[in-house]
């Protein structure tokens, strides 16, 4: 055994390889090792408190393994139903064994040559059975036909699954799985069984862990396993989390249609303006605090946005627009964090759970919210519920660039589509003779087909139908629609093998607006394809209404804050804990032009701050109600907001792999400054009490239609400001904002020792003219100090909105 194991290295000497081989091949053996060890580690855990949940409480577990009714009193204990699952758990396992055999087998091997040996030798559901750690139910916030479940679902199963291909055997032996179920009885009726039928689906994507077995081992390799465990929660999410859910019909003959498809909610426009007081990330030496550039994450279900990034600020200002649909309210939560970009791994700087509840209830919400899981820190948020109604008075154009309404697509089916793209041209029988076999072959196969829908510039796309000339999809899609009476909805059915168009479609959604309801719902006649193909769509428009909130109602305001558990990665391990946010004092409400006063200069940090009665920002003196409906005298003088105290709480750390829409929010682009030259000292640090112009800068910008790309000559700067009495050595950074990757960044040479540099330097971007008038140009004249250096860097900045620009004209100036 002792040789096996020194036998690599005996190799690797033999072949003269460097030492380096063996000792990076020993480290990913040793966070292999490791990650096993955790995963083990934490399975034992989590079997210690199956076994006896009373005694591990009492122990004092980590958050993380106590149930859902420790922490909220309206979720209620539910042992009758997990004694009938017990019970009921090796009658089930059986059932799901002649299913992994009968139906999952026999998929799996027609899916791929190379699968077609699959052959499960080891089927086990083990002795654990699921748990129900408690039960929501809703009754005021639904209507009366329905009944609503969350059931808190926690499986940590000590299952076995085999699997041999090709003499390779890949296994799984043990799974950890937390989620919140969501249970929807609908509708309620007066007869047997007096439940139409039962639809299922997570809210958020619900947190899996999978211990392998034989060569499947080989996925807990670091990096590897970060991978594999998000594809798997992304399969997971893309069938049973919101919007997607699945519905079972109780009663013959019961359509379920409008179950599986609901028409959403509404829709939540999220305006991110501000925030202050954040935390300090950046340092140097690990000793000297320096400033962060904080940057949001903003989430509502699996839809996720990033803003841009504001550099070396603690009070950053964004002012951008995102907006989510809604699907289910109570449930659907806005989360937004806050991280520091760095080159290596990004710093967490706080976050924020409000409930869309109080959203809809209260019409519009402005706020200052406290961040928790930190320090410090507030976030200036304005929320604004938009209802989906049937008035077409609603559907006129907003002059910000905003929705003014919301598409729904449900695709259905389509029927008789074509083998390829060369059996019908323009509907007239024109096949092709192709006379090798093998091509031939694979052309007379059925399509598998798959559906791009386009509003705008998005595009969506729909799962795949395997094999079929009337593939049935059965999947609901939305767009924010800007203008109704231009845009058009682009259908186009492809081949998923032989990546053809099979048919196209286009409807205009002005043809929705000659119906009453704003409805279509038939078959629309393909082009490009045989005249009797068809695609069968229902298409859905509503206009987005913000309603004037009920002027009796007391606004929920910064309580819409939620203060629940909320799961997070500690750092420093792959384990998860409930985590409890730290106690806050109460802010209260800052009315909108409160918000907007100029900030006033800060008390000295020295002095105390009384942390009960300062509010979220500076606001004049008068008296207004606070959240619990007491009155609070604001005192004139301006009060930084109160400071969050947290112990050794966990913070999450950001995902090596997710899926993030990096495209700007709706109106950021519209929100840059204008086109100015002039260099200006706003972002930059620089104390000399006044607003002045840092110097100019030369640009001649134009679009090359011919290149496809964008062409950025920088000819040179004049009266720049001195940082030193040695002189500057300047150079000129460029970006074309959003994008600030390092590899994307353009720089001129450094010219030495003077303030009137000329540099005569052309750089390209190379993006289509489109997606150039959608970006920003960010300019920077910067100092090439010394590294030990204690100069300012940064000279001025420029940042001209190429959207009011006629690039392909071109303009030159200083």
């Amino acid at each position: 055994r002792v040789l096996l194991w020194l036998g690599p290295v005996y190799l690797a000497g033999y072949l003269g390889l460097s030492g380096s081989w063996v000792l990076l091949a020993l480290a990913l053996w040793l966070c292999w090792g490791h990650n096993r060890r955790g995963k083990r580690d934490r399975l034992a855990a989590a079997f210690a408190l199956l076994e006896d949940e009373r005694e591990a409480v009492c122990r004092g577990l980590a958050a993380r393994h106590l149930p859902a009714w420790v922490h909220f009193p309206d979720v209620e204990r539910v042992e009758w139903l997990n004694k009938v699952l017990v019970q009921a758990w090796p009658y089930f396992g059986t059932i799901m064994e002649k299913t992994f055999k009968e139906v999952l087998e026999p998929k799996i091997r027609a899916k791929n040559v190379h699968l077609k040996t699959c052959t499960f030798t080891k089927i086990h559901f083990g002795e654990k059975c699921p748990r129900i750690n408690g039960i929501k139910a809703y009754t005021k916030e639904i209507g009366r036909r329905q009944v609503t479940l969350d059931l808190q679902i926690c499986y940590i199963g000590d299952c076995e699954i085999h699997m041999d291909i090709s003499k390779f055997n890949l296994g799984v032996k043990g799974v950890q799985l937390y989620g919140t179920l969501r249970v929807i009885l609908e509708p309620l009726l007066t007869d047997a069984p007096f439940v139409g039928a039962v639809t299922l689906f997570f809210m958020q994507k619900p947190h899996l862990e999978i211990n392998w077995a034989g060569m499947s081992n080989l996925l807990d390799v670091p990096g590897i396993n970060v991978v594999s465990d998000s594809l798997i929660q992304d399969f997971i999410a893309a069938r049973l989390v919101l919007p997607n859910r699945i519905t079972v019909p109780l009663k013959k003959n019961m359509n379920i249609a409008h179950l599986r498809f609901p028409i959403p909610q509404g829709v939540i426009r999220v305006h991110l303006l501000e925030a202050e007081n954040l935390v300090q990330k950046d340092s140097f030496l690990g000793a000297i605090r320096g400033k962060s550039d904080p940057y949001a994450l903003l989430r509502v279900g699996t839809v996720q946005y990033r803003s841009k990034t504001v550099s070396r600020d603690l009070n950053p200002i964004w002012n951008e627009t995102f907006e989510f649909v809604v699907h289910e309210v109570p449930g659907q939560d806005l989360e937004v964090d806050l991280y520091d970009e760095d080159p290596d791994k990004d710093d967490f700087m706080g976050s924020l759970l409000i409930g869309l509840v109080d959203v809809m209830n209260d019409r519009t919400v402005d706020e200052w919210f406290p961040l928790s899981k930190t320090t410090s820190g507030h976030l200036h948020l304005k929320l604004e519920w938009l209802s989906l109604v049937n008035d077409q008075e609603k559907l006129h154009e907003d002059k910000k660039g905003l929705s003014t309404a919301i598409l729904i697509v449900y695709l259905d089916s389509a029927f008789n589509l074509p083998k390829n793209h060369f059996e019908y041209s323009n509907g007239d029988c024109g096949a092709k003779k192709i006379k090798n076999n093998k091509y031939l072959k694979k052309m007379e196969r059925e399509p598998s087909s798959f559906v791009l829908l386009t509003v705008g510039n998005k595009t969506q796309k729909s799962k795949t139908c395997n094999f079929s000339k009337d593939p049935t999809w059965g999947q609901a899609f939305t767009f924010f629609v800007h203008s109704a009476h231009s845009q058009s909805l682009h259908v186009e059915i492809k081949d998923k093998d032989r990546d053809s168009a099979l048919g196209t479609s286009v409807v205009c959604l002005s043809h929705l607006l000659k119906d009453p309801n704003m409805t279509l719902d038939q078959r629309f006649q393909l082009d490009h394809s045989s005249s009797d193909s068809f695609i069968q769509m229902k298409l859905v428009l509503r206009a987005l209404n913000v309603e004037e909130p009920d002027p009796q109602r007391v606004k929920a305001g910064v309580n819409a804050s939620k203060q629940g558990p909320v799961r997070v990665m500690e750092k420093g391990g792959n384990q998860q804990k409930f985590v409890s946010p730290p106690e806050v004092s109460k802010v209260p409400p800052v009315s909108k032009d409160s918000a907007a006063l100029e900030s006033l200069p800060k008390r000295d940090s020295g002095e105390d701050l009384d942390t009960k009665d300062s509010s979220a920002a500076p606001v004049p003196s008068e008296t207004v109600a606070g959240p619990d409906g007491a009155e609070h005298k604001q005192n004139p003088e301006p009060h930084p907001p109160p400071a969050l105290h947290s112990g050794a709480a966990a913070v999450p750390t950001l995902p090596v792999v997710q899926e993030l829409r990096l495209a700007p929010s709706v109106t950021s682009l519209g929100s840059l400054p204008s086109s100015c030259f002039e260099l200006s000292s706003s972002n930059l640090d620089i104390h000399n009490g006044t607003e002045m112009p840092l110097g100019e800068i030369q640009l001649t910008v134009r679009y090359a239609s011919i290149r496809q790309s964008l062409v950025v000559l920088v000819n040179g700067c004049r009266n720049l400001v001195p940082t030193s009495n040695r002189g500057v050595d300047p150079y000129v950074r460029i970006y074309l904002l959003p994008d600030r990757r390092w590899t994307s960044r353009k720089k001129t040479s450094v010219k030495k020792k003077t303030l009137n540099p000329q540099y005569d330097e052309k750089f390209e971007f190379f993006e289509s003219l489109e997606n150039v008038k959608k970006r920003t140009l960010d300019i920077a004249v910067k100092n090439n100090r010394p590294f030990i250096s204690q100069e300012r860097k940064d000279l001025g900045k420029v940042r001209i909105d190429l959207s009011q620009e006629d690039l392909i004209k071109g303009f030159a100036q200083w």
